[in-house]
């Protein structure tokens, strides 16, 4: 009797694990590195980061509402603390607003966002209704170009 509970217990676990992967939503190409880069290590350091593919986990905090071309995800030790995924408009990507305090994974190439960015200043700008004080900051400085998320 106990080794038939045993394998039930074993089952059921396995279901859960797959149930649980078939609930993932993937975005875009998904997310392939296998390390997350914590959001405050961006904080601190983000030149050290600019240029590089980096993956970042969390929760979504916002999610742009016209047109799903960006997402923030906010630290989970310090959801003050909050990254925003942008992708161009017409590029395939669209975070659904359903993702909104949902966990997630996304990655893409960490960038400073450049003056003459029209759409990218547009983004920071709607994101920063959204956030307050060191993110508001951050936002308008930095953003990470998408090419994927996995929203749980």
């Amino acid at each position: 009797m106990l080794r038939h509970s045993s394998s039930a217990v074993l089952i059921a676990g396995m279901l859960a694990v797959g149930l649980s992967a078939r609930g993932d939503e993937t975005i875009g190409k998904g997310v392939t590195l296998g390390e997350a880069t914590p959001i405050q290590k961006l904080y601190r350091q983000p030149a050290d980061f600019v240029g590089r593919t980096i993956r970042v986990d969390g929760v979504v905090s916002a999610v742009c509402e016209a047109m799903g071309c960006w997402m923030a995800i906010a630290d989970v030790v310090d959801p003050a603390k909050v990254v925003r995924f942008k992708v161009d408009h017409g590029a395939g990507i669209v975070f659904p607003i359903s993702a909104r305090g949902k966990a997630a994974s996304a990655e893409g190439v960490f960038e400073r966002i450049a003056d003459n960015n029209a759409e990218a200043r547009e983004a920071a700008a709607e994101h920063a209704a959204h956030a307050q004080g060191a993110s508001a900051e951050f936002g308008k400085a930095y953003q990470i170009k998408a090419t994927g998320a996995v929203v749980r």
